[in-house]
């Protein structure tokens, strides 16, 4: 019995800690990406591009340093010289708007994915909550699943 404990002891330590080295890919991952996008690292938006909870980053001490690092060598963009070229302008016009499309999916799909996630739970409680009331009524175990 002690061995089979211990088995089952180390495999979730084994399991724990692919999980762990799992977000932290994760998480240098969403570093990477942010800084190819020129969005600002920040604990907010490194947790919501991985998936991954504040304490979690917070609690890596690794990941920790340097997004604080990346956070405080953030500086605002300066605006770019006025040019009279009407096709540069366009240009920075339309990568304004593209910049702006951009950030209004992320939100949306964010949307999206809280109200899923949501429905989940609420599926969930409905089906437990139907399962309660099928062991509660004796007649419904005999009849079956109509």
């Amino acid at each position: 019995m002690t061995d089979s404990r211990t088995k089952r002891t180390q495999t979730l330590g084994a399991d724990a800690q692919a999980k762990s080295q799992a977000k932290t890919k994760a998480a240098e991952q969403a570093i990477r990406t942010l800084i190819k996008r020129g969005e600002p690292i920040t604990f907010q938006a490194v947790q919501r591009e991985a998936g991954v909870s504040h304490a979690f980053l917070y609690g890596h001490p690794d990941l920790r340093g340097r997004i604080e690092r990346l956070r405080a060598q953030a500086r605002p963009i300066p605006a770019p010289a006025a040019q009279a070229d009407p096709e540069s302008t366009l240009v920075l016009a339309l990568t304004s708007q593209i910049t702006r499309l951009k950030q209004q999916h992320r939100q949306e799909v964010q949307s999206l994915r809280d109200a899923l996630e949501q429905a989940h739970g609420e599926n969930l409680d409905l089906r437990r909550e139907l399962d309660r009331r099928g062991r509660d009524t004796p007649g419904l175990q005999e009849r079956g699943d109509r």
